[in-house]
């Protein structure tokens, strides 16, 4: 046999296969290379698992099929839920909302009453201090401003629906911006619940809360201030009082009273406000009333001096008479006076006799109402006439030695219902008086 046909038992090549194919007279035959089954059996066995797949693939796809539907049904309910918590979420926040707007528009229309009840407190309040400093309880720079701590509280609001939908809302969101956010938005990982956190509504309370708070407190300094002064102007009407009812000088109030009894009328009707503070307004006004009352008629009486600093050359009382050299009552006080020097009323009144007056020489009298009237006599010369109206600051007359004089000097008398009283009297009750009238 030839060494190409002849292997070894190991390593001997295998056979080839020869197929022969027959069709009539025509033979062919091809010859089945080793490499060509291989590849023949490897296409049926692919050919086959595919077969397999495709049948287990339409046996199973219902399957494949219900199972992805029912996992994209649950992904839907899953989202579902998810919207529905953010949008029941988003309600709760946007009613909260509605609310803190609700909230911050009742406050805003306390603050505006509050406001409109101080402003028309300082109307009054103005007037009754312009009252109590004319009638020297305060000072013009020490007298107390109510209305100074309202505008450091209360906001100038001219339109409360315009400052909330406006820039009067961002400045209250200004004020209750340093605290954490009002709302809290869940994240797409969880729909558990969110606790409340401190809303606009809650910080603007607490706000408005320490407005009012200092507000009451401005009321209450204001009260307090009121009361003060009522008490004052009660003292001191009491004080000028107490000094006229030693000289019988009627109480002007009573007199006020009974006139204005006789023309007055109309039907009862409840007062406008039963308020503590207009009570106490009301108190102050009526205690400066009183006050100026007893003061201006303190002011219109002779209580002051007529000649402060000057000498007293002779006193009221009996003395032995300078020209006759026997005792004699000297109705007035002499004071010692530089001639020409000018004369003027210790208190206003009306001229009732201004001249020549025998003793008097060139004398001015003046009547001061409530039955009293003072003399200015010996002046050189006379300045008024009878029927004039003069205040305490006018010349009257020039200081001189007519009449019964011995020289130059001031004779002042003081009468009370046409009897000479000592003038004394009346200048040791203006020293009393001196811090209540001008």
């Amino acid at each position: 046999m030839n060494s190409g046909h002849q292997h070894r038992i190991f390593g001997r090549r295998a056979q080839e296969h020869i197929l022969i194919l027959a069709s009539g007279d025509k033979v062919r035959h091809m010859t089945v290379r080793p490499w060509m089954a291989a590849l023949a059996f490897c296409f049926v066995g692919v050919f086959s698992i595919g077969y397999l797949l495709a049948t287990s693939y339409l046996v199973l796809r219902d399957d494949l099929i219900g199972a992805t539907m029912a996992r994209q049904a649950r992904m839907q309910h899953d989202y579902e839920d998810r919207i529905a918590a953010l949008r029941a979420q988003v309600d709760r926040i946007t009613s909260r909302q509605l609310l803190d707007q609700q909230v911050v528009e009742d406050k805003v229309d306390k603050l505006m009453e509050q406001q409109m009840a101080l402003t028309s407190r300082h109307g009054k309040l103005d007037n009754l201090l312009d009252r109590a400093e004319s009638s020297g309880l305060t000072e013009k720079d020490g007298a107390p401003t109510p209305s100074s701590p309202v505008q450091s509280y209360v906001p100038d609001v001219k339109d409360k629906r315009a400052s909330l939908s406006g820039t009067g809302i961002e400045a209250i969101e200004k004020q209750l911006a340093s605290g954490a956010p009002a709302d809290a938005t869940p994240d797409n990982t969880t729909l558990a619940y969110v606790p409340a956190t401190d809303t606009v509504g809650d910080r603007a309370d607490r706000i408005f809360s320490k407005v009012t708070l200092s507000l009451k407190d401005v009321e209450q300094d204001q009260r307090s201030r009121v009361e003060q002064l009522t008490s004052d102007a009660g003292n001191a009407a009491n004080a000028i009082e107490t000094v006229l009812t030693r000289f019988k000088i009627p109480m002007p109030e009573t007199a006020a009273r009974k006139d204005d009894d006789d023309a007055v009328g109309g039907p009862y009707i409840e007062p406008e406000s039963n308020d503590g503070f207009n009570n106490s307004l009301a108190a102050l006004d009526g205690a400066l009333t009183r006050l100026e009352a007893v003061r201006s008629t303190a002011e219109s009486l002779p209580f002051r001096n007529p000649a402060i600093g000057k000498d007293v050359t002779s006193p009221f009382g009996n003395r032995r008479d300078p020209f006759l050299g026997r005792l004699a009552l000297h109705s007035g006080i002499d004071f010692r006076f530089s001639p020409g020097e000018r004369i003027r009323p210790t208190a206003p009144g009306k001229v009732i006799s201004a001249g020549w007056t025998g003793g008097y020489g060139n004398m001015v009298e003046i009547d001061h109402g409530n039955g009293i009237s003072t003399r200015y006599g010996h002046m050189s010369e006379v300045l008024v006439k009878v029927g004039d109206t003069v205040d305490r600051n006018d010349v009257i007359g020039l200081a001189g030695s007519t009449g019964r004089s011995t020289g130059t000097h001031l004779h002042y008398e003081v009468r009370q219902d046409g009897h000479a009283v000592d003038p004394v009297y009346f200048m040791n009750a203006g020293l009393k008086l001196a811090t209540y009238i001008k």
